[in-house]
């Protein structure tokens, strides 16, 4: 796929994206916890920390999808924050299995989200300049 073909397409998956984390991340908080689990205080800081954190990424993604010569940079940090994120909670799944069958769905979206748009990004910014 060539970068005017990918430039046409990213506008959509980052729309999408940022939709799914606007509306997506707290239902998928609630159905991925392990049967008996939940975020319980003092740890219900930590949820609507994460929860703010993906909103607040889908909506400037939702943003960015107006503006992609501008906003690249954040694009490439989604990206990163996905592979970071679900690296992370692959080893804590590895180092603590109770939770392994609900978080695989979280691991396997965070690795699809950042594959996307890794190979969504044009490679050659000038081209779309001119």
């Amino acid at each position: 796929m060539d970068d005017i073909t990918r430039a046409k397409y990213l506008p959509f998956a980052l729309k999408a994206i940022g939709l799914f984390w606007i509306f997506g991340t707290y239902p998928m908080m609630l159905w991925t916890h392990p049967p008996g689990w939940g975020w319980t205080s003092p740890y219900l800081e930590y949820q609507l920390f994460i929860l703010s954190l993906y909103v607040t990424l889908g909506v400037f993604l939702v943003r960015a999808s107006k503006s992609l010569l501008a906003s690249f940079n954040l694009i490439w940090f989604a990206i990163f924050l996905c592979l970071v994120s679900a690296t992370m909670l692959l080893i804590l799944v590895i180092s603590d299995r109770t939770g392994e069958a609900n978080l695989t769905e979280v691991i396997s979206i965070q690795y699809l989200i950042a594959g996307v748009l890794w190979y969504l990004m044009p490679r050659n910014v000038k081209k779309l300049q001119q």
